[in-house]
């Protein structure tokens, strides 16, 4: 969506006010005003901003899809850890998807707690599974939380994101095998 505004326009447009106030109104009437163009400046620069680059949240908050994105990388790697029983590893990689949901919930207020509910099943049968070292237990509840995550993509809209069950690892350079069979 093209907002046509820049920097620039809203900067003349600021000026233009200033300059037409300087003698159409009381002093009392004009800093009140100017205070309320001051306020709303911020603003201005965001909607023009948001056409073409994204408004930076500061280097400490990432981005709904940079945290979602670090989740779909765990979820593959979750994947593949409990298929080669290595259950150490499979245990982390939940935990680090655990904590990126966490983090999404805390850091958007914006993501319906339901949608966040939708995953809690899924990742303690995951978790038992782990504690258990049950292979198939781990099988039904990884394609539960992959069904999950689509649940919670279609709720928010983002039906166009389907995560599917691993086929192949993209991490060549991992062993997922515990060391135990190496």
């Amino acid at each position: 969506m093209q907002v046509g505004l820049s920097k620039g326009k809203v900067l003349w447009a600021m000026q233009g006010c200033q300059e037409r106030l300087s003698g159409d109104l009381s002093v009392k009437t004009r800093p009140f005003i100017v205070a309320i163009f001051m306020s709303l400046a911020p603003t201005w620069f965001a909607v023009a901003q948001s056409a073409h680059e994204p408004i930076s949240r500061g280097d400490t908050v990432p981005r709904l899809g940079e945290i979602m994105r670090g989740k779909q990388w765990g979820h593959i790697k979750l994947w593949f850890a409990g298929k080669e029983r290595n259950w150490s590893l499979a245990g982390y990689e939940l935990a680090q998807i655990r904590a990126s949901l966490a983090q999404a919930a805390s850091l958007y207020s914006g993501i319906p707690i339901d949608n966040v509910a939708i995953m809690a099943e899924p990742i303690r049968s995951i978790d038992q599974a782990i504690q258990s070292k049950d292979s198939a237990g781990f099988g039904k509840a990884f394609k539960d939380l992959t069904t999950g995550c689509n649940a919670c993509h279609r709720k928010m809209g983002r039906e166009f994101i389907e995560i599917a069950m691993p086929k192949e690892s993209p991490f060549r350079d991992q062993v997922f095998a515990p060391s135990t069979i190496r």
